[in-house]
């Protein structure tokens, strides 16, 4: 499947405008034939992609289970390379467009308000979490792979990703830019993730592109604030990647029956 062609399966490009500059901001929107409220998947794109990146991946799962399908741009790539590089990587700008586009929504279609799913991987992970932290009521269940929760550490990690990393924030980490960083980076916003109603972070132990720590310690810090927060970790056997089918199995039993152990 190629995003050229994302038309023809009934994906629309709709204009929403920002609350916070009142700019005109893009998303893909695709809508699932049903008469009742449906579940509502808002899909992120990845750190150096745009709104058309996860068409080929989340397409076929809101299509398979009958859910809405929402694919926000928040400000474009975190790239030198974008103009306003400075609005993108989990600003206040980038978030309020998640949210603004996802209110639109709500008022073009019949949405369960209280079934809304959000998934991203690498950047679009990082923003999951960011968002988690940004509106925590709002979401019915966080899926996060391979997230970046530390722009601070991330930069001394990753040197090919430094130059666009300071781009987004004004510079390299220092006295005049540390808490732009911290703004930016989801394990400085634990105390607020920790109040969603589920969470799951899901990380290749081989990742070799963002350390598997990056979720490990941001799941450590949750669990010192609140060990009963419905936030979980998951270290598989694999790297950079996002699997869909843990993500699927995750949103569709959001509503587990209960259940106990004995013995």
């Amino acid at each position: 499947m190629q995003f050229e062609n994302y038309q023809e399966l009934g994906i629309k490009e709709i204009q929403v405008h920002s609350t916070i500059d009142n700019s005109k901001q893009p998303s893909l929107l695709w809508l699932c034939n049903s008469s009742d409220s449906r579940q509502l998947l808002v899909g992120l794109h990845t750190w150096s992609a745009d709104r058309y990146n996860q068409i080929e991946s989340l397409y076929p799962l809101a299509k398979k289970n009958g859910w809405h399908l929402l694919l926000p741009e928040f400000r474009g790539p975190n790239l030198k390379t974008n103009p306003r590089a400075t609005q993108a990587c989990a600003s206040i700008f980038a978030m309020q467009d998640v949210i603004d586009a996802i209110n639109a929504v709500c008022l073009m279609a019949d949405i369960e308000k209280n079934k809304i799913f959000l998934i991203g991987g690498s950047g679009g992970g990082h923003m999951a979490l960011m968002l988690a932290g940004y509106c925590p009521e709002m979401w019915r269940s966080v899926a996060s792979f391979c997230p970046i929760t530390d722009l601070i550490a991330w930069h001394k990690e990753n040197l090919n990703y430094s130059p666009h990393i300071e781009a987004c924030c004004g510079g390299p980490p220092d006295e005049n830019t540390i808490e732009e960083y911290k703004k930016r980076s989801p394990i400085f916003y634990a105390d607020k993730i920790a109040q969603c109603k589920q969470v799951y972070i899901y990380h290749g132990k081989f990742d070799r592109s963002v350390p598997f720590t990056h979720s490990l310690n941001l799941f450590n810090k949750i669990c010192q604030i609140n060990p009963k927060a419905n936030v979980f970790l998951e270290i598989f056997d694999g790297g950079h990647e996002m699997i869909i089918e843990k993500a699927e199995q995750q949103f569709l039993n959001v509503y587990p029956n209960n259940s106990a152990m004995t013995g």
